[in-house]
């Protein structure tokens, strides 16, 4: 690469793209959310700066059996929901028709790896593109390279809060 090796990311998503991208949230908004089925879920945050209340649907990496979800950050850490759940922790997730009051935490890429290679066992092709988009390089799917990789990927893991 002529910059020296580094991997230039692409642009966030503007326009049409954009607009593709934030059409799951609709519907969620149109109470259809559980067409998604358990792959994606609606976070609604708050915003960092304004204190309004955000909405965005990130794709579900893993699941526990104590109702923990992780997820990935796959803008990277200058992404607004990232941003603001460092800055407000404290959330909902709904996946399907189930709400939920959530804590955020940041997993290092060592608790999160297992997640990761469970991810890409089921969605390989997806964990590849994502492990390239932030940097990771090469991925071939196997869990060394997938918990090289995970080193790379900001991880958010949504922790039900008592009473929630």
């Amino acid at each position: 690469m002529a910059d020296g090796g580094e991997r230039r990311r692409p642009a966030r998503p503007t326009g049409i793209t954009r607009a593709v991208l934030r059409a799951p949230v609709l519907l969620y908004r149109w109470r259809l959310g559980w067409l998604l089925g358990g792959r994606f879920l609606l976070l609604e945050h708050v915003g960092r700066v304004s204190g309004a209340v955000r909405r965005t649907v990130l794709e579900v990496v893993d699941r526990d059996d104590r109702g923990r979800i992780t997820v990935a950050s796959g803008w990277g850490t200058g992404s607004q929901w990232y941003r603001n759940l460092r800055a407000h922790p404290e959330a909902t997730i709904q996946v399907g028709r189930r709400r939920t009051a959530v804590t955020a935490t940041f997993p290092d890429a060592d608790d999160a790896a297992p997640a990761f290679v469970r991810y890409a066992g089921r969605h390989p092709r997806a964990a590849r593109a994502l492990a390239a988009y932030l940097g990771a390089g090469p991925v071939d799917g196997s869990p060394e390279s997938l918990r090289a990789a995970a080193h790379h990927i900001p991880w958010v893991r949504f922790v039900p809060r008592p009473g929630g």
